[in-house]
């Protein structure tokens, strides 16, 4: 039990950048994780090593994938005279060796599935408790020093962004999802439900666009992931039937509310305009400059002849930040990087990142381990899984995701999860 507080404090609190101490690269989320990473090795060495798993091979292999595709970006960088921040590129291998180690830590053991299991429970329970402090932090009902939960008008809680929360929402209300699905009683269905409320709630606050995407995007994907699994071959169910008629009534239902396109479309714009959080140019500009980054990603990575260049940030700021933000609130913006004769931002975009970092090989990596989980839940039909991941993906379409902890500790969960149903597929259809 100690173990499971120890995983669950650090990946909760990895986020909470705001409560690490002035000038400290490590926080208490990271001092968490650590102590947590000694223990358990401590344990596996005592226990002469854990048995070969198909989750841990799996993970094995992409990691050490992973690590020659960072390597050969590295000295691909070094060969054609990249100058990188130094800082930055040892912030980025530290990150990268201790989440390896996480990852695999989390898979280890016969009974991981289950374990797991356990261990999202306690997450989302915990974390449905910090997000609440943290809203209380956010209203003046409590008041911890050094720590503004605002950026204007965008929550952030703990965080030092709000970007760096609205993830950790995605994940804990996803993962509430899947646990109020297989939940066997109606109690534990409302438990998970209401602890997964919480982080809608404080994701909305956050004011996060790529978190109202998640959202938009999952329902009616869920439904539509729900209707398969209640109409496979073999059911016929009440439940069954009324998925069929709601089949049935979609046509309907679309051409009865085609007149209501061009009110939807309007309100979409609007949303859009109220999400951008600026004026029209401040939108514009945001627009040019994401395409902008993006399209300077993938040059950088063809100049590597799509090798990468190593771990860190790769991209020079864009000129439009250099000349100085539009409005009063960019300027204060905390997500911009410092000025500096070095790059230091990032695509913003975790394919494209990953592009830069470790090349082709990199990127090809990353996106084989998610079509590998993400095959493993759909098979399996577990529709709150398989949502989280299709939620990370969205996700990560707009930020650089895979140096957080809580996003290894979900893709562990679906691999394990995935992976013990099909292991016990056979005696399930019997």
């Amino acid at each position: 039990m100690l173990l499971d507080l120890l995983l669950a404090l650090g990946l909760l609190l990895s986020t909470a950048s705001q409560l690490r101490p002035t000038g400290l690269p490590v926080g208490p989320g990271e001092l968490f994780l650590v102590t947590w990473v000694f223990l358990m090795l401590g344990r596996e060495a005592a226990r002469l090593g854990p048995p070969m798993t198909r989750p841990l091979a799996v993970l094995l292999i992409f990691w050490a994938v992973f690590a020659v595709a960072q390597s050969s970006g590295t000295m691909a960088g070094y060969v054609i005279g990249d100058v990188h921040d130094r800082d930055l590129f040892l912030h980025s291998v530290k990150a990268y060796v201790l989440l390896a180690i996480v990852s695999c830590l989390i898979v280890v053991g016969p009974d991981a599935g289950a374990h797991l299991h356990r261990m999202a429970w306690l997450v989302v329970s915990l974390g449905a408790g910090f997000l609440v402090l943290q809203i209380a932090s956010g209203f003046g009902v409590i008041g911890i020093s050094g720590v503004d939960p605002w950026y204007w008008e965008r929550f952030r809680g703990w965080s030092s962004n709000a970007n760096q929360l609205a993830l950790l929402c995605v994940v804990l209300a996803l993962l509430s999802l899947h646990l109020a699905e297989l939940a066997p009683r109606a109690g534990g269905k409302v438990a998970a439900l209401a602890c997964g409320i919480v982080p809608v709630y404080v994701g909305r606050l956050s004011m996060s666009d790529s978190f109202a995407l998640v959202l938009a995007f999952s329902v009616p994907v869920y439904l539509a992931l729900k209707l398969r699994s209640w109409t496979r071959p073999g059911r016929s169910t009440v439940r069954s039937a009324f998925a069929w008629i709601v089949i049935l009534a979609i046509p309907a239902g679309v051409i009865a509310a085609a007149p209501l396109v061009n009110a939807i479309a309007e309100e979409a714009v609007d949303t859009a305009r109220f999400v951008a959080r600026g004026n029209e140019a401040d939108t514009e500009r945001s627009a040019s400059i994401r395409f902008g980054i993006w399209a300077a990603a993938i040059d950088r990575g063809l100049e590597s002849a799509m090798l990468g260049l190593g771990p860190g940030p790769h991209l020079k700021n864009p000129f439009q930040i250099d000349m100085g933000p539009l409005s009063e609130e960019a300027q204060e913006n905390p997500n911009n990087p410092k000025q500096s004769h070095l790059p230091n931002f990032e695509a913003h975009n975790t394919l494209l990142d990953l592009f830069t970092q470790s090349g082709l090989i990199g990127l090809l990596s990353v996106a084989g381990l998610g079509a590998v989980v993400l095959a493993g839940t759909w098979n399996a039909r577990l529709d709150g899984l398989t949502i989280l991941m299709i939620g990370l993906a969205v996700f990560s379409s707009f930020h650089f995701i895979v140096r957080h902890p809580i996003v290894w500790f979900a893709i562990a969960m679906c691999l394990v999860a995935g992976s013990t149903a099909r292991q016990s597929s056979p005696r399930i259809e019997s």
